[in-house]
Parts: structure tokens; C-alpha cells; sequence
């Protein structure tokens, strides 16, 4: 299932990735710190969406009370919350 989120509070303005038996994969953030985005995305690769949110959710980016990674959780969670 291929997921797009509109984040909030943060450079990226979007999230794209895809959930294959309830793994993350293909992971792309639209603006944002391309390097810090495409290290994220190799890191989150193929692993559980419940165990990416539960590591990643509350991360904050300088003054900010969010980041890409929070951000990235909170997609996942409510895809989760969909499945459920």
C-alpha cells in the first residue's frame, strides 16, 4: 500500500512510502535535508512499521517540537490505527 502524509511543523512538506506486509519501504521525503531523508530511509528499509514509530515518535529538530523522523511516526501510527 503506497502512503503519502502531509506533514506539519516541519522543511519536508510531504512523506511518501509504501507498507508491504506491515514493513516500510521505499521511503522519500519531499524538501527537507536530503542527506539526513535518504539515511533515514536506508535505515527504516524493510523494517516493521509499529517498531519505525516506536523508535522515531517525539525526536524533535532544533526549536522545533517535531522533526522528520516524529513526523514519519506519526504516519505510520496512523496508518496503524487504520489497520486496527
Amino acid at each position: 500500500m503506497h502512503i503519502t502524509y502531509d506533514t506539519k511543523g516541519i522543511c519536508a512538506v510531504k512523506i511518501d512510502f509504501d507498507i508491504e506486509e506491515g514493513k516500510v519501504y521505499n521511503l522519500k521525503f519531499h524538501n527537507g535535508c536530503d542527506g539526513n531523508h535518504k539515511g533515514l530511509a536506508k535505515l527504516v528499509e524493510g523494517m516493521p512499521a509499529e517498531e519505525v514509530a516506536k523508535r522515531l515518535r517525539g525526536v524533535t529538530c532544533g526549536p522545533r517540537t517535531s522533526s522528520c523522523p516524529d513526523q514519519l511516526a506519526q504516519a505510520l501510527e496512523g496508518y496503524l490505527k487504520k489497520q486496527n
